[in-house]
């Protein structure tokens, strides 16, 4: 194939008018590739500003918290900023972009009704959110009870409230829901009531039993000195003499105080030869069939 010269000057010319409108076209569209990068750079700012400052007030409002279990109005006030910031951020960026934000009020505005009918469980929830912060029924680091979930308060958010139950599962419970469900705080004093009930038989020394469970129960380095150690007959029951101890104990360690009261009552009970009834059922198909015999022989 061969190359003509000839032609040199046409292709010169189409690459010059290619090159023409390329430039004529991103002549006329560079105002709109600037407020493109400058919103992808007002974006960026927005980002880094929005998680700047929340980290700043969660850092300034403990500063000034009356203890260092009272942490959930910095958590709060950090998310209340975040969500500012990114607020104003998007509305910047819509407007460098060239919508209208007197157009985007004018739209909210008439969508109010609707919009607040869609949002109305996320509205109720941050409203509910905000109650539970001025009331403070709880706080992080707080193990409590809502409705039937039991865990450690780990976050209190705009939404939602973050548990963690004994499982380690992460709960998250709306916040119009705690608002309107039963709360029991169990850390509010500092301390909870330890309950124990063990069944003796009826033949015992009811005496030696209660100062057996008073000492085991009062020995224990989790339980506290006051109030004092009770112990005492709860009930009569078909297996037995139901008997109770109650004690105070720290919160973190009821559980293992629990288990270790339960293990002590049953050695210290086995070695003064006090027995724990249960139902149990004896099988007497042999002993029967043994005395069917005899009597057969006879």
């Amino acid at each position: 194939m061969t190359f003509d010269f000839r032609e040199i000057p046409q292709r010169f010319s189409y690459f010059v008018s290619n090159v023409q409108t390329f430039w004529g076209d991103l002549t006329q569209h560079s105002e709109f590739l600037s407020n493109l990068l400058i919103a992808a750079l007002i974006l960026m700012v927005t980002l880094f500003l929005s998680q700047w400052l929340s980290n700043t007030v969660r850092k300034t409002a403990k500063r000034y918290a009356h203890s260092d279990a009272d942490r959930t109005l910095p958590e709060f006030l950090s998310q209340v900023v975040w969500w500012l910031i990114m607020v104003v951020g998007l509305v910047v960026i819509l407007n460098r972009l060239g919508v209208q934000t007197t157009s985007i009020l004018t739209v909210l505005g008439a969508a109010s009704l609707a919009i607040g009918l869609a949002l109305q469980g996320t509205l109720s929830n941050v409203a509910s959110g905000i109650m539970l912060l001025v009331q403070k029924p709880y706080r992080i680091g707080d193990t409590v009870t809502i409705g039937d979930v039991t865990g450690t308060v780990g976050r209190l958010g705009l939404f939602s409230t973050e548990l963690t139950n004994g499982d380690s599962h992460k709960v998250y419970i709306p916040n119009a829901k705690i608002f309107s469900d039963r709360i029991i705080n169990i850390s509010h004093y500092g301390h909870r009531t330890l309950a124990i009930l063990v069944t003796v038989d009826f033949a015992t020394d009811l005496d030696k039993a209660l100062s057996i469970l008073k000492k085991v129960t009062g020995s224990h380095p989790g339980t506290l000195s006051t109030p004092e150690v009770w112990a005492g007959v709860e009930n009569f029951t078909d297996n037995g003499v139901q008997l109770k101890v109650t004690a105070q104990v720290t919160v973190a360690q009821h559980g293992q105080v629990r288990a270790d009261v339960l293990k002590s009552v049953k050695e210290e009970f086995g070695a003064a030869g006090i027995y724990i009834p249960y139902p149990h059922q004896v099988t007497m198909e042999k002993a029967l069939a043994a005395a069917t015999g005899e009597k057969a022989g006879a």
